[in-house]
């Protein structure tokens, strides 16, 4: 099939989820991948790097997002609103239709060192390009590292939320915002935390 086939990435998305699911990650090769969506392996390869990459192909998608909904944030918005606006940009990103990648995606990262590692790097990336941004708004260094981190947490917690209470149909930014609101909080009461006895 041409290589110029419409929606060739989606097509190869599906397939990819459906092979993962039925004879799982390991068993499942860039060739039958390919086939199953109707395209070669030439195509495969013009969109993703690696089996791997299927999976976490459009999450680099969020970093752009994140850094964008930053530095489009209004003058004077506080670092708390600059990534509340980060993480409610997500939205555009983590759909309904996201939501069975990711649940997959998480499953095979649970059972695949290799595929948690590309998860890992995903994550530093996007850590980076919010941290980045943060610190072309003012922000200094550390304050600008940290609030990255907890936007990285809030997203972790937001995106678990957000699969597992996929009846509710709220969208995942709810979650995630919720997230990092608790997450302020309870960094602002660490002083007030007891010792554990020894």
């Amino acid at each position: 099939m041409s290589r110029w086939a419409p929606d060739a990435r989606g097509r190869l998305e599906d397939a990819a989820r459906e092979l993962f699911s039925t004879q799982g990650y390991e068993a499942t090769t860039v060739a039958q991948i390919a086939e199953h969506a109707g395209l070669n392996r030439a195509t495969f390869f013009r969109h993703f790097a690696d089996k791997r990459e299927i999976l976490f192909g459009r999450e680099d998608e969020l970093a752009p997002l994140f850094s964008q909904a930053i530095r489009a944030a209004a003058p004077d918005a506080d670092v708390p609103a600059c990534v509340t606006t980060a993480l409610e940009a997500a939205d555009q990103r983590l759909t309904t239709t996201e939501r069975p990648m990711v649940v997959l995606r998480r499953r095979i990262a649970d059972e695949n060192p290799e595929v948690r590692e590309r998860g890992l790097l995903k994550i530093a990336r996007t850590n980076a390009a919010v941290t980045e941004a943060l610190t072309e708004r003012g922000i200094e260094d550390l304050t600008a590292r940290l609030a990255a981190e907890m936007l990285i947490m809030a997203f972790s917690v937001g995106l678990r939320e957000w699969v597992d209470a996929a009846a509710d149909g709220a969208p995942f930014s709810r979650y995630a915002t919720t997230a990092f609101k608790a997450i302020r909080e309870r960094a602002g009461r660490l002083g007030d935390v007891p010792a554990l006895p020894r």
